[in-house]
């Protein structure tokens, strides 16, 4: 899955109103607000905060009553990967294509990628229906693609692309 836990290294703020609060929970919120919800070229969508790691002792800065500490922090973060197989639901489908559900974030499967066969939006009906195969596609179907582009773009835009035009994606059946 594209789910990794990744170590970095980082200098926390501890503000002097947390003092004698238990260091690593108060440095916990601290980087949980810093790096959760982010995007980072290099390690992804930032979900969590999993592990921290505190040095007791910390530096004061001149004019800043606070003190920084060095820290090791596990982050729990969503890195999609081109040419990767994923399963995910369909949460919505419009005339441009499928837009399908892979955990943390929705990925779109344009028209164009849904099938071998020609797609046809039915918007009486909310599906995409082949015009041969009768084949459709509609909220809550689970399927199966692969993801052709990835384009990471910060502070918080994230945005997938997939194919289910290849033998064994497509509509999975759970039956």
């Amino acid at each position: 899955m594209m789910l990794r836990l990744v170590k970095v290294e980082d200098v926390v703020r501890i503000p002097p109103d947390k003092f004698g609060e238990d260091i690593t929970k108060v440095a916990s919120d601290v980087l949980t607000e810093k790096y959760v919800g982010t995007l980072s070229p290099d390690l992804g969508l930032i979900l969590a905060v999993t592990d921290v790691e505190v040095e007791p002792e910390g530096t004061i800065i001149p004019g800043d009553g606070a003190t920084y500490h060095r820290a090791i922090v596990e982050l729990l973060t969503f890195y999609p990967v081109v040419n990767e197989v994923v399963t995910g639901i369909v949460v919505d489908v419009k005339k441009i294509g499928l837009f399908v559900n892979i955990g943390p974030v929705d990925a779109l499967v344009h028209i164009s990628q849904v099938s071998d066969d020609r797609m046809i939006y039915r918007e009486e009906m909310s599906v995409l229906e082949g015009e041969e195969t009768k084949v459709r596609f509609s909220k809550g179907d689970v399927v199966r693609g692969r993801i052709t582009a990835v384009s990471l773009s910060r502070p918080s835009i994230l945005k997938i692309a997939m194919t289910m035009r290849q033998p064994g994606l497509g509509k999975v059946s759970l039956g």
